[in-house]
């Protein structure tokens, strides 16, 4: 049970580490930001990362993502990744990251498994295997200890722990992995945003090093990379058969920076970037929207707006409503109700969009 910090009001819907409602965040945004702040520092400083975006009158700029921090000497950026070190940039070195990967058996619980070529076959022959789902073949599922938000209900924040570790990876010890029944790539995280320099490199590579076999580059992202790589992103996609994944957290922006830390606006910009690409493959899709229905601060209202600004790009966007699991410093909060996440299935029926699904659909109570 938390209590709002403006309006006192106490609710199971009310995370306690937030220690604000949903009506406040947005009604009084400026009362709001001291507590979205203290919240997000205090999420932050247990693993060595900065409280907030660095913004140092006198630091080195990064560029690499939305964030565009500017990091004091000796500090390191919101990331955790670059460090000002006497005037310049030191990160990971070119084709070198901080990332771990696996091989993932497909059919995977891919946020697009209902309509990408691993769970259904869409795109056979040039972009799958089977004219199914792709049994017997895998993902591999790259896994970058780094990213651009602070998302307080992070499902995968164990990352967080080896952001600083000593150890890279560099694109060749990656590609060890690139088995001839491995079908595709998906980055994510964290979050490829942050690292995408690498992810572009070691997708190049790899295509090579296929051949001219099946191999889709998919992304699982929030969407805050710098619009020069996602050019890139869609090209690589678009020729391999592989989908990018926009998670969109909220449609608020203050809702979004109470959640995440970090505004969405350059998500919002990227994904009608992408949708312009979309009538040059549209089987199996390019663009597909997800968004996870965090209770008590991602409502009906939301996943609304979100509805009509996917639709406004192209109705035809596939979109996932994610059910939420209590993690990380949102783990007070409840379970995704069966109501609300197909409540919220059928406001974005109505609001044009053709293709939307329920994920997670176990975790539903």
């Amino acid at each position: 049970m938390g209590i709002c910090k403006i309006c006192e009001e106490s609710s199971s819907y009310i995370s306690k580490h937030l220690s604000l409602c949903l009506k406040c965040i947005k009604s009084y945004p400026n009362k709001a930001l001291p507590f979205v702040l203290k919240a997000h520092k205090e999420s932050r400083v247990l693993y060595g990362l900065p409280g907030e975006i660095p913004k140092s009158e006198t630091g080195v700029q990064c560029k690499i993502c939305a964030n565009e921090c500017k990091i004091a000497d000796s500090q390191y950026g919101y990331c955790g990744l670059r460090k000002n070190e006497a005037g310049k940039l030191k990160a990971p070195l070119y084709g070198q990251g901080k990332l771990s990967w696996y091989l993932d058996p497909l059919p995977t619980n891919c946020v697009a498994d209902w309509v990408c070529p691993a769970g259904t076959g869409a795109g056979y022959p040039e972009f799958a295997y089977t004219k199914g789902a792709e049994y017997g073949y895998y993902n591999l599922a790259v896994f970058f200890h780094a990213c651009s938000f602070n998302c307080l209900f992070c499902q995968n924040w164990h990352f967080k722990e080896r952001t600083f570790s000593p150890k890279s990876n560099t694109v060749e010890d990656l590609l060890k992995s690139l088995k001839p029944s491995v079908s595709c790539i998906c980055y994510f995280g964290g979050d490829p945003s942050v690292q995408i320099v690498f992810a572009l490199y070691a997708s190049e590579k790899a295509i090579k090093v296929k051949k001219g076999r099946i191999l889709r580059i998919c992304w699982e992202t929030n969407g805050s990379m710098n619009p020069a790589y996602l050019k890139k992103m869609v090209q690589l996609s678009l020729i391999s058969g592989g989908c990018i994944k926009f998670d969109l957290k909220a449609w608020d922006e203050n809702l979004h920076i109470a959640l995440t830390g970090v505004s969405n606006k350059r998500t919002k910009e990227n994904f009608q970037f992408v949708g312009k690409y979309i009538n040059e493959r549209k089987n199996p899709p390019l663009l597909v929207a997800s968004t996870l229905l965090v209770p008590g601060y991602i409502d009906i209202e939301e996943v609304e707006k979100i509805s009509n600004f996917i639709a406004s790009v192209n109705p035809n966007i596939p979109y996932r409503l994610l059910a939420f699991y209590p993690h990380f410093y949102m783990d007070d909060l409840p379970f995704t109700s069966k109501k609300l996440a197909y409540d919220c299935m059928e406001v974005a029926k109505k609001a044009g969009l053709r293709n939307v699904s329920v994920g997670n659909i176990h975790l539903l109570r």
